[in-house]
């Protein structure tokens, strides 16, 4: 009697030949549009357009006032009124962070305030 038989083992499959053909899937790559953040400074009312323009163009912009505020508190005044009209023009946003920066973003990011 065959041993092989005895012990319940089969005959050997025979093993296909490997596949040498393949097609090559390229590799899907999604086209995500990355936000800059851009860090500013608002020394003068003449600063507000540079701000308000990078804005407008898609940036995030992140204002230091702290300094127009210690040197001329009318100015800072008038040239967060202007920043915030313009927001509104282009339907972005404006929120102060602390006594120091104000945040101006582009309508495509929304701020959410605490309620």
């Amino acid at each position: 009697m065959d041993l092989k038989k005895m012990l319940g083992m089969k005959k050997k499959q025979e093993i296909p030949e490997q596949i040498t053909d393949f097609a090559e899937i390229p590799e899907i790559v999604e086209n995500k549009d990355h936000v800059k953040v851009v860090i500013e400074k608002l020394d003068s009312y003449v600063d507000t357009d540079r701000i308000v323009r990078k804005a407008k163009s898609g940036s995030i912009v992140i204002a230091k006032i702290k300094d127009l505020k210690e040197k001329n508190m009318d100015e800072l005044k008038n040239s967060i009124n202007k920043i915030k009209t313009s927001a509104a023009m282009f339907k972005g946003d404006v929120v102060g962070v602390s006594d120091e920066w104000l945040v101006i973003t582009p309508p495509t990011v929304e701020i959410k305030r605490g309620e």
